[in-house]
């Protein structure tokens, strides 16, 4: 991933187009009629310095790109940001990211341009997303001005919608993991995360296609179904 941001970096400052251009980004695809074992997805993970998006910064993306429902080990982004002047004292032990790795990080303007011309506005997905897309929509505001909005799919919601039967106590991205049978190389790690939600997916995918599932936009319309009976059921 470093070598291959260095060879984007040196083309983007010697090339005709040196000005970064916000106009001339992928621009995010809309749900429709794709089919999924035809779709390359993202899956992301981020860490933050802590959980409020007001106030609370992203340090580090971790994410992993689905492609024909497979997993292209060489597909993948995994980067620390440049943000040196952080306080990172009070999260430190949990993401294990500290004050010199953040010293050393990526220049903040050039991750963000890389990893959206990475994820070439394919469909994104994260467990509890709502999360991940605050922090990464304000910190793409902030840094490079950019409000495109993507599509989000969370994988919190679509493995139970997949299989709702299946009862993992707290319906944690581990416990989805323990139940499947899966090994998390690391916990609280952007890219390791990314790449335990993105097996997940895939096996959430299998099932959709068992399920007459075939489409993203049936996907969304199977997640819209879960959401209004988990409210129900709420009632």
């Amino acid at each position: 991933m470093f070598d291959r941001l260095k060879e984007w970096i040196n083309r983007k400052l010697t090339g005709p187009d040196a000005h970064h251009d916000l106009q001339h980004l992928p621009a995010p695809k809309v749900a429709g009629d794709q089919p999924l074992e035809d779709l390359r997805l993202i899956v992301l993970d981020l860490e933050t310095t802590g959980l409020n998006p007001a106030k609370d910064q992203v340090i580090a993306i971790g994410a992993v790109a689905i492609n024909r429902e497979r997993i292209p080990l060489r597909d993948q982004f995994d980067l620390v940001l440049k943000r040196p002047e952080l306080d990172i004292s009070e999260t430190v032990l949990i993401h294990g990211i500290g004050p010199e790795a953040l010293v050393k990080g990526h220049e903040i303007e050039d991750a963000l341009l890389y990893l959206l011309e990475w994820m070439n506005g394919d469909p994104i997905l994260a467990f509890h997303s709502a999360f991940d897309q605050k922090f990464l929509e304000k910190t793409l505001k902030q840094t490079l001005g950019y409000t495109q909005s993507h599509t989000w799919m969370d994988v919190a919601d679509l493995l139970p919608a997949m299989f709702p039967k299946a009862k993992p106590p707290e319906g944690r991205l581990d416990n989805w993991a323990d139940h499947f049978g899966l090994e998390v190389s690391e916990r609280h790690h952007a890219a390791a995360d990314a790449m335990a939600t993105a097996e997940l997916t895939l096996i959430a995918l299998n099932r959709a296609r068992k399920s007459d599932v075939h489409t993203l936009a049936q996907l969304q319309d199977k997640l819209r179904y879960y959401h209004r009976l988990k409210t129900f059921s709420r009632h």
